[in-house]
């Protein structure tokens, strides 16, 4: 935001540039104000000429523009190229108001330059739809058309959208193809309405102009003044000057000759105080029509010459060429950057196809070299998959051994008499409980369940465990359950299964668990083993 003493001498010699105050204007005074102008920052000079260009003050808020443009846009800076592309858009806009209509052009297509330098195309937008504006006021409707559908493909917000349906819609109007323009407008006010577009005005008068089109003049007067309430509301005068001028051809049209005479001139005298030169030119004509249907000829006349002198002076054969050669010099201009851009491209690809060549060479060695390479890999792979054959004959004779030894100690156990004859006893309906596959694979089994099931304490269990095999519950639990999962392994279908759904089948809750208790008894993982298998 401004600072406070800045805006303050804004508003100061603001007033001295308008003649609001006895000083008078000098370029003494433009000289001050530019001075104080130059202090501000490149963003506050933005927010300068906005809030003038609102107030529609539009020489302070050009003195704020030009200094914007005349400053060097950087292509590390994105925020200034934003604030110059819209400072020309703006000065566009405003000599487009002040119907200084080469100026205007010329603004417009140096914003669209520096958006094309930079890629902004959002900001594409505005300044199409402004020079479909110009060439619309101009009655060249087919060109507006074609920079308003332009505008429109690069639109991505709402409010845009809703602006340029709008602007569509009144070229459908003046085209007379009312099914389109109808489908335009009422899409632009759907969209005004859900995103509370502030101009909204605009698509009210043109829906206006449509009824107006169709002789439906009470719909046509109801929408005229709707516009003109929203223009006053958002104090947009120029647009209250041109609805004024709506309302009054409406009434010409339903021949209420006086409430035509009365709005026109209501209008007119909002025109003249602003020298809006495009809306007093069209205002003469129609009152020229007014005064010729109440039989006043020569007061007709003398507006039709009014009408006249303004429009040979806003509209005129010469200002229109000049801006068709505008529009062609920045055609030839694009195309000359385009033979540019076809030159570099060129050397680029002369430049591309010497360090294919080089690509080449270097890609046929890397081949040949990685050829090498997976020769060796292939060697050590089959010497690798020749001793996992080797290991995991050796691990079927370490389990092969497991149960010839929990065979034999079987046997010797019962055939041997120990001091504690009961620890035996107990232990050998451990040892046959632990052959139940589904009790021991149950995941809740525990030292508590075998107890209940042998008929025992747990203190018992753990103690005939740990002295006669020398090994914890959990030990014994898991190599059963380890041996379990090496058959399922082994099964001709094996590929069925999961390692995480063998876990939880031999009763592992997790899968980590599972492969840390299998490598601990076969020395190797479950990956492994399998691939051993395979």
């Amino acid at each position: 935001m401004l600072k406070k003493s800045f805006l303050i001498t804004i508003l100061l010699f603001s007033t001295i540039v308008y003649g609001q105050n006895p000083l008078s204007n000098s370029p003494q005074n433009n000289n001050i104000l530019i001075s104080n102008f130059m202090r501000l920052s490149a963003q506050q000079l933005s927010d300068t000429g906005d809030y003038y260009y609102h107030k529609n003050s539009y020489d302070t808020a050009m003195v704020a523009y030009s200094l914007i443009t005349n400053s060097s846009a950087k292509s590390t800076d994105p925020e200034q190229q934003i604030r110059i592309i819209n400072a020309f858009n703006k000065m566009g806009v405003i000599h487009i108001n002040m119907c200084d209509y080469r100026s205007a052009y010329k603004y417009l297509i140096d914003a669209l330059r520096i958006c094309e330098k930079y890629n902004a195309t959002s900001e594409q937008v505005k300044i199409n739809n402004n020079l479909g504006h110009i060439y619309f006021l101009f009655k060249k409707f087919d060109i507006a058309k074609l920079y308003a559908s332009k505008a429109l493909s690069l639109c991505t917000d709402s409010i845009s959208i809703a602006v340029i349906l709008n602007n569509l819609g009144g070229l459908e109007i003046e085209n007379r193809i009312m099914d389109s323009a109808f489908y335009f407008l009422d899409k632009s006010l759907q969209i005004s309405k859900r995103h509370n577009v502030n101009n909204l005005f605009s698509t009210l008068n043109n829906i206006a102009a449509f009824y107006g089109a169709q002789a439906l003049y009470d719909s046509a007067f109801y929408y005229c003044h709707l516009a003109l309430d929203e223009a006053r509301k958002h104090n947009r005068i120029e647009k209250e000057a041109r609805y004024l001028s709506s309302l009054s051809m409406f009434f010409f049209e339903t021949n209420l000759l006086d409430s035509a005479r009365f709005y026109i001139n209501l209008s007119n005298s909002i025109a003249e105080k602003n020298n809006f030169l495009g809306i007093m030119a069209n205002n003469y004509l129609n009152m020229s029509k007014i005064e010729e249907s109440k039989g006043n000829i020569k007061m007709a006349f003398e507006y039709y010459k009014k009408y006249a002198t303004l429009k040979d002076s806003i509209f005129s054969s010469d200002i229109l060429g000049d801006i068709n050669q505008l529009q062609r010099l920045y055609e030839i201009s694009k195309t000359n950057e385009q033979i540019e851009l076809l030159m570099v491209e060129q050397q680029m690809k002369e430049r591309t196809i010497y360090y294919q060549r080089i690509i080449w060479f270097i890609t046929l060695s890397v081949l040949l070299l990685a050829s090498i390479g997976l020769l060796i890999i292939y060697l050590q792979k089959r010497n690798l998959n020749m001793a996992y054959k080797i290991l995991f004959e050796k691990n079927l004779e370490i389990i092969e051994f497991q149960k010839e030894s929990s065979e034999m100690y079987r046997t010797i156990n019962k055939k041997s008499a120990f001091s504690d004859n009961k620890q035996h006893e107990l232990l050998d309906r451990i040892l046959i409980l632990m052959e139940d596959v589904p009790i021991i694979c149950d995941t809740e089994f525990s030292i508590d369940k075998l107890a209940e099931l042998v008929q025992s304490n747990q203190n018992y269990v753990s103690q005939a465990i740990n002295n006669i095999l020398k090994k914890n519950f959990r030990s014994l639990l898991n190599s059963y359950r380890i041996q379990e999962a090496q058959r399922l392994f082994s099964e001709p279908d094996a590929t069925k299964y999961t390692i995480e759904s063998v876990a939880l089948r031999v009763g592992f809750k997790s899968p980590k668990t599972f492969r840390e208790a299998f490598k601990e008894i076969t020395g190797i993982t479950p990956n492994f083993y399998l691939k051993s298998l395979q």
